[in-house]
């Protein structure tokens, strides 16, 4: 039965991917999925991308570990869709573009551009990819015995043929379709497990009580409260406002309308993570404790709560969130180095030209990613923490040249050239510190020992700081840029005014209503578990 299940799933998927193959005659088409997407399947894809087999596995892990604490990323996450909806995605919408780079570029300059896609593809390599990859090897590892590398491997080809053949379009209505398996198998072993640990008081009563408290002081060595709320803001500005895997969902949109209601829904489903991924992993320390040991403990729960048939479902829902989230990265790395590097380099290239070579550079990415996963397994035994902790050490400059270049027209393009590169080796230079110090074992002195043991929430705090002066400091010392050339991406009252005249005044009305639901909803739930 179990195998049956499993079967069915990717048949199912297979035939929606390729099913979107035969429509790809243009790089729009391709990348964009012909900007037709509709909002809900912007808000499922933008939730599914994000949701991968290092969200089921890493936040279940970190919950076993720690608690609830773990989950200020995902409802601060609600927040910052709300800001990608309301205040990035018109300019982003009116500017016509296929890539963050090309943003930046229009906004500053090419080295802007090439920084960032630099940066983003170093990224997807060292986090989203082969983090993704380990994740699901640890999953097949508990679940069938097989070697994880083996595993991510066959996890590869599997999800790289219907990308490859049918693009975004591809990952967008496989999304929509993996997201309901993914969240359905996810509500049914939470509830289960409830049953077992008799229900909320009873697993309140089997952990230590600080597991139950999102507020920590902050001198907290994992989540700080300065952290946990102001570091979360600053990291999820990056990921979901500025970060191509996200962002290039709400460009496929049909319109403003669409792209800003697919944000707000997505913010709706970003609060139900700490209930179905996150307490997973409460309730299995509360059944195993000595068994639980971090991210094997939605393993063990599929394993020891399912029957015959259900863990099936269970195992087809967890290979929908790696393979939903896999297949977006590998789609936003061939369009980032299609359109971003190649035809730049070729700009002559024609439109089948450009399709094909975005087919091409998945298979080169891929193998980058799968030889930096024997790595990963000694930076941290959580997951979903090492993952945070890359994404923390790259995302400060870039959040800060994005909310200064929308924000305010004076920023200038030297000064995000600056502010790009001096963050970014502060960032990487403790990245690097950190992959000598964890994986290798080097003893860096009292003083840089002090800097990687630092959390690096509260470390990414300190260099947004810094990177918003920076890029303040150095814009006042140059020349302004010339309205003109800055006019149509930057927020002022003309420019928002015509953003918002492309909706009607009931579309407004009701986003309006939905995002202050969203937010009311959020700001409860932190206080009650504060």
């Amino acid at each position: 039965m179990d195998l049956l299940i499993i079967a069915a799933y990717f048949v199912a998927v297979f035939w929606i991917g390729f099913s979107q193959a035969r429509k790809q005659k243009t790089s729009e088409d391709y990348f964009l999925a012909g900007r037709h997407a509709g909002w809900f399947a912007v808000g499922a894809t933008l939730f599914a991308t994000n949701i991968g087999s290092e969200h089921v596995i890493g936040l279940a892990g970190s919950g076993a570990a720690t608690g609830l604490p773990v989950g200020c990323y995902e409802w601060s996450a609600s927040f910052c869709l709300l800001a990608l909806g309301w205040v990035f995605v018109p300019h982003y919408l009116r500017s016509k573009v296929f890539t963050m780079p090309e943003f930046l570029e229009q906004r500053f300059s090419p080295g802007a551009r090439y920084y960032l896609t630099t940066v983003s593809i170093l990224a997807y390599i060292l986090t989203k990819i082969s983090v993704s990859l380990f994740a699901g090897g640890i999953l097949i590892r508990e679940l069938f015995g097989w070697d994880y590398m083996t595993s991510a491997i066959l996890l590869v080809v599997a999800t790289g043929v219907y990308t490859v053949a049918g693009g975004l379009s591809a990952v967008i209505y496989t999304d929509l379709f993996q997201a309901f398996v993914m969240i359905g198998g996810a509500i049914l072993i939470t509830v289960l497990g409830l049953e077992e640990t008799g229900g909320f008081a009873g697993l309140r009563e089997a952990l230590p009580a600080d597991y139950f408290h999102m507020i920590r002081p902050i001198d907290d060595p994992a989540y700080p409260w300065l952290g946990t709320t102001v570091g979360t803001i600053i990291l999820g500005t990056w990921y979901w406002c500025t970060d191509q895997v996200i962002v290039q969902k709400t460009l496929a949109a049909k319109g403003l309308a669409d792209a800003r209601g697919g944000a707000v829904f997505a913010s709706a489903l970003k609060i139900l993570p700490v209930f179905i991924l996150v307490l997973p992993g409460l309730i299995a320390k509360a059944l195993w404790p000595n068994e639980t040991t971090g991210d094997n403990a939605f393993p063990l729960l599929v394993q020891n709560l399912l029957p015959p048939g259900l863990r099936g479902l269970m195992i087809a829902a967890l290979l929908a969130a790696l393979m939903s989230s896999l297949s977006s990265v590998f789609n936003s790395c061939s369009t980032l180095i299609t359109l971003d590097l190649y035809k730049k380099l070729r700009p002559e290239a024609s439109e089948r030209r450009l399709v094909f070579i975005g087919r091409a550079n998945t298979a080169i990415i891929v193998g980058l990613s799968i030889a930096w996963i024997p790595l990963i397994q000694y930076m941290n035994d959580q997951v979903y923490q090492y993952l945070q902790s890359v994404q923390a050490s790259i995302g400060a400059p870039i959040t800060a040249v994005f909310l200064c270049g929308i924000l305010w027209r004076g920023a200038t393009a030297r000064a995000a050239l600056t502010t790009l590169i001096v963050g970014g080796v502060l960032g990487f230079g403790r990245f690097f510190l950190d992959v000598a110090h964890s994986a290798f074992g080097v003893d860096l002195g009292p003083l840089l020992n002090g800097v990687v043991e630092y959390s690096f929430l509260n470390f990414s705090v300190y260099v947004f700081v810094f990177c918003l002066g920076l890029m303040v400091a150095v814009s006042k010392l140059g020349e302004k840029p010339l309205l003109a050339q800055v006019e149509r991406l930057t927020v002022d009252w003309t420019s928002w005014r015509a953003a918002e005249q492309e909706m009607s005044a009931a579309e407004q009305r009701r986003l309006s209503a939905a995002s202050a639901t969203v937010a009311v909803a959020i700001l409860a739930l932190w206080f009650h578990f504060r």
